[in-house]
């Protein structure tokens, strides 16, 4: 199952957002401030996309875009916004979003940029990856994993 980490405040979309993407097979960890998404991203690093706001009581979604590719992570990131100003979607995308959307939206087609976004990316970074049934091997990572534990090294 995927895992998509949402960082919006607007909890009327939240409600509409997490029913249909749940419905449609990911799994959604929802955070409403900057802070709160550091916090979770730091803890579980694990995601498989970020869908940002940008306008949040404490900071930007470009913030948070900025912070995690200055550690080196290439996590898909789409922003889904309000703001369509031509200067937004520029420094959403140079801040190092993948895609830019702006709302309102159709879910249809935020479902669609997403398994497109996540169909270029998997290739590329599960290509060291070997997975059958509940064992994984991390080629790259040199990591064993059986039912998501992880084996040590003797």
């Amino acid at each position: 199952m995927c895992k998509i980490l949402l960082l919006e405040d607007d909890k009327s979309l939240i409600d509409g957002l997490k029913y249909s993407l749940e419905k449609n097979g990911f799994s959604l960890t929802i955070v409403n401030t900057l802070s709160q998404a550091r916090k979770s991203f730091t803890e579980n690093p694990e995601q498989d996309l970020l869908l940002l706001d940008i306008t949040l009581p404490d900071g930007t979604g470009f913030e948070l875009c900025e912070y995690i590719r200055n550690k080196g992570n290439s996590i898909p990131i789409i922003f889904l916004t309000a703001s369509d100003e031509e200067v937004n979607i520029i420094r959403g995308l140079d801040s190092g979003g993948d895609d830019y959307i702006t709302k309102p939206f159709k879910l249809g087609e935020l479902i669609s940029r997403i398994n497109a976004l996540l169909r270029r990316t998997s290739n590329h970074n599960n290509s060291y990856l070997i997975t059958c049934g509940d064992t994984s091997i991390d080629l790259q990572r040199n990591q064993v994993t059986i039912k998501g534990n992880r084996l040590e090294t003797v």
